[in-house]
C-alpha cells in the first residue's frame, strides 16, 4: 500500500539517515556524499552515475538534495521500505550479522559483518549445482539455515568444484585430494582453490588457506560470490551469444554493445522483455532489479516487473525441446508485497529458476542476489533471436584470445577498480593501467590524473592525458615502449596495449623474486639458471635452454621442477612420456598447471601456453615456481 503520510517516528528515522549521509553537516546531500554512502556499502559507482542518481532525486535542480526533497520522495513510497533499505546500507539492518575476528590486514578487534541472506542463497545454489557430485556427498546437502557452509568449505573440495563449475577445466580433477584428508592435504586443496580462483580473475589478496579452513564468514562469502558471479556472467557476452545483438538500439553498432558490462547487458535484456510486455522500463537494478545505485533504494520494486519478464521468456513450445510453459499471472494483482513476490517465485520455480532470492530479498532489493537471479534467468531462457541485419559487422565478434583473457584475469585478481570486462575498452582512460603501476611499486602522482566522471566536453582529451602519463611512467620505469604513445592506448590498439600490459605483468612477477632474493635483480637468464640447477640437484633428467625451448611442450620440465620443489608431490604414473600425442601433451600441461597452483605458486598461464610454448607465459610459470622454491624453509 502506498502512503502519503509518514509518522513522526519515521520522519525522525529519515532525519537520522539523512544526517549520516550528510558528511559535511551543511544540511544537504551532494554527489560526493552519495558516492561515499555507496562506497561504504561496498558498491562504488563512477561519478557520472552518482550524479544521474542525484538529479533524479533533486526536485528543484540545485544539484543537491535537501531534507525536504529526501522526505518528499520518501512520502510517495512504502512507509517502511526506504528506511529499512537505508538502514541496511549503513549496516544497521537485522540479518547483517556482526562477527568478531580479524583478517590479515585488519586491526585487532575489527568487526566484520556478513549477510545471512547471501549465505542462504549460496548454500542452496551449491546444493543444487553439486547435488550429484560423488566427491561432495560428505558435506551435501548443507542446511542453509545454519553455519554449515563455513565448515563444509574447509577441506577445499567444494571450492575447487565450484571453480570448475564457473570456468570448466580450470582445475585438473586429478590434483584434488579427496580421500583420507590430513591437515597437509587439506591445505593443498585450499592452496589449489585460492590460486585457481585468482587465475580466473577473483581478487584473493589477503585471503589465506587458514582463513578458509577456519571458515571466516565474510571472507568465505566474498570469495564464493566472486566465483559464482564469474560463472553466471560467462555467457553474457556478445562473442559467446550473438543473439544479444537483438538488444541493439537505433543508431548503435555492435561495438557500442560490446562496450557494455555484463550488468549493463542484463539490464538492457530485462528492459527489452519489459518493453515487449508493455511494462515500464527498469532504470537500474537493485530495488528495481539490476545495477547498484542509490536510486534503487528509492525506486522500491514490487516484483511485478519480474512477473512480466517470466511471462516473456517462458518457453512457447515452438522451438528447442522445451515444452510450453504458461506463466500464471494471477499473483500479479496480489496487493501484499511479500505474497506477490512469493507468487512470482513459484512461477520462476516452474522454469527451474527459483534460485538466489527469497520473497524478502526481492522486496528489499538485495543487489547481489537480485543480480544473480536475473543472470540465471538469462542463462536458462535468453529468449532472444539473432537479428538478420545486413548492416551488422559480425566480423567484430572474434572473442578474446587466451592471452587477453589471461591478462584480464590477472588485472582483476589484483583488485583493480573498475573491473576489467573488455580489455581494450576498459583501459582506454588508463585508470586501470595506473593502478597496475602502483602494484609494481611505481609511484603514481594521482594529482596528475583525470578521474571519472569526465566532463561532457573534452572527455577524450582527459582520457588521452591519462594515457600519455601512463606511457611516460613506463618510459621512466625503463619499459621498452618504442613506437607506443598515449594515443595508442586511447585508441584501444590491441598489439601496442598488450605490449605495455605484458611488461607490467612481467615486472609484477619479477618483483616477487626480487623481494625473496633480498633485492637481487631477476631476469630470464637468472630464472633459467635456477630452474636447471634445482632440477639437477634433485637428480631430474630434464633441463631447459630458454623459455622458447620446444621440449617444454611436454610439460615434463615443469612437472619435474614441481617435484624437486616439493618432493613426492607429483604422481608420475599420471604423466605421459615418450611419443606424445597432442592430447597427451595437453593432459600433462593441465596436470602441471594445477599442481603448480596446488604447491602454492600463483600461476596465471593456461595449459595451452605450455603445449604451444608461448615464451611470455612460459616465463611466468617458471618465475612463479622459482618464487615458490625460494620460500622453502
Amino acid at each position: 500500500k502506498m502512503s502519503g503520510k509518514i509518522t513522526r517516528e519515521e520522519e525522525e528515522e529519515m532525519r537520522e539517515i539523512f544526517e549520516k549521509i550528510d558528511l559535511d553537516k551543511n544540511g544537504f546531500i551532494c554527489d560526493y556524499e552519495l558516492g561515499e554512502l555507496l562506497r561504504e556499502a561496498g558498491h562504488p559507482l563512477p561519478g557520472f552515475k552518482v550524479r544521474d542518481t542525484l538529479q533524479k532525486l533533486d526536485r528543484n535542480h540545485d544539484d543537491k538534495i535537501s531534507f525536504d526533497e529526501f522526505l518528499a520522495v520518501r512520502k510517495t513510497l512504502k512507509g517502511s521500505q526506504v528506511a529499512k533499505t537505508f538502514r541496511k546500507v549503513i549496516n544497521r539492518k537485522e540479518g547483517i550479522l556482526a562477527i568478531g575476528g580479524t583478517s590479515e590486514l585488519s586491526s585487532e578487534g575489527t568487526q566484520h559483518s556478513y549477510s545471512e541472506e547471501e549465505r542462504y542463497a549460496f548454500v542452496n545454489w551449491i546444493n543444487t549445482a553439486l547435488e550429484k557430485d560423488p566427491d561432495c556427498q560428505h558435506v551435501l546437502a548443507m542446511d542453509p539455515n545454519t553455519d554449515a557452509l563455513f565448515t563444509a568449505l574447509g577441506d577445499g573440495i567444494v571450492l575447487c568444484k565450484m571453480i570448475n563449475l564457473s570456468v570448466p577445466d580450470t582445475i585438473d580433477e586429478r590434483t584434488i585430494n579427496k580421500k583420507k584428508l590430513t591437515h597437509f592435504t587439506t591445505q593443498e586443496n585450499l592452496n589449489l582453490a585460492l590460486n585457481s580462483a585468482s587465475a580466473i580473475g577473483c581478487h584473493v589478496v589477503n585471503i589465506g588457506a587458514l582463513d578458509l579452513k577456519e571458515g571466516k564468514p565474510h571472507l568465505v562469502l566474498g570469495l564464493l560470490w566472486q566465483i559464482i558471479k564469474i560463472g553466471l556472467f560467462a555467457d553474457i557476452e556478445l562473442s559467446r551469444n550473438e543473439a544479444l545483438a537483438a538488444l541493439l538500439r537505433d543508431g548503435e553498432t555492435l561495438e557500442d554493445l560490446m562496450k557494455l558490462s555484463p550488468e549493463e547487458l542484463l539490464l538492457r535484456w530485462a528492459n527489452y522483455h519489459l518493453e515487449n510486455a508493455g511494462w515500464k522500463k527498469i532504470n537500474n537494478f537493485s530495488s528495481d532489479i539490476s545495477k547498484i545505485t542509490v536510486i534503487y533504494l528509492f525506486l522500491f520494486q514490487d516484483s511485478r516487473a519480474y512477473f512480466h519478464i517470466l511471462n516473456q521468456i517462458a518457453p512457447k513450445g515452438t522451438e528447442d525441446d522445451h515444452p510450453r510453459i504458461d506463466i500464471d499471472m494471477s499473483g500479479f494483482s496480489e496487493r501484499d508485497d511479500l505474497k506477490r513476490a512469493e507468487a512470482m517465485l513459484q512461477q520462476a520455480d516452474r522454469l527451474g529458476c527459483r534460485q538466489f532470492v527469497t520473497p524478502t530479498d526481492v522486496i528489499s532489493g538485495n543487489p547481489k542476489l537480485n543480480l544473480a537471479f536475473v543472470a540465471n534467468l538469462f542463462n536458462k531462457y535468453p529468449a532472444l533471436t539473432k537479428p538478420d541485419n545486413q548492416d551488422i559487422d559480425w566480423g567484430l565478434l572474434e572473442g578474446e584470445t587466451r592471452e587477453e583473457r589471461t591478462f584480464r584475469n590477472w588485472m582483476n585478481s589484483l583488485g583493480v577498480n573498475p573491473t576489467v570486462n573488455h580489455l581494450y575498452v576498459d583501459l582506454q582512460d588508463a585508470i586501470v593501467i595506473l593502478q597496475l603501476y602502483e602494484k609494481i611499486k611505481v609511484p603514481v602522482d594521482w594529482n596528475k590524473v583525470n578521474k571519472p566522471p569526465y566532463p561532457k566536453l573534452g572527455t577524450n582529451m582527459k582520457k588521452l592525458e591519462n594515457c600519455n602519463y601512463a606511457v611516460d611512467l613506463g618510459k621512466s620505469t625503463k619499459f621498452s615502449l618504442v613506437g607506443i604513445g598515449g594515443q595508442d592506448l586511447n585508441d584501444g590498439n590491441a598489439t601496442l596495449t598488450l605490449a605495455l600490459v605484458w611488461q607490467l605483468m612481467r615486472r609484477y612477477t619479477l618483483n616477487v623474486l626480487e623481494d625473496l632474493g633480498d633485492g637481487e635483480k631477476a631476469n630470464d637468464d637468472v630464472i633459467v639458471k635456477w630452474v636447471n640447477k634445482t632440477l639437477a640437484e634433485a637428480g631430474k633428467s630434464t633441463k631447459i635452454s630458454s623459455f622458447k625451448d620446444k621440449e617444454i611442450c611436454s610439460s615434463l620440465a615443469v612437472l619435474e621442477l614441481i617435484d624437486a620443489i616439493q618432493p613426492g608431490s607429483i604422481n608420475f604414473e599420471l604423466v605421459k612420456t615418450g611419443g606424445l600425442s597432442e592430447d597427451d601433451k595437453l593432459n600433462n600441461a593441465k596436470y602441471a598447471i594445477s599442481m603448480a597452483r596446488k604447491i602454492g605458486a600463483r600461476v596465471y598461464a593456461l595449459p595451452e601456453d605450455l603445449v604451444e610454448v608461448k615464451p611470455k607465459m612460459v616465463m611466468t610459470v617458471f618465475a612463479c615456481l622459482m618464487g615458490r622454491g625460494m620460500k622453502r624453509v
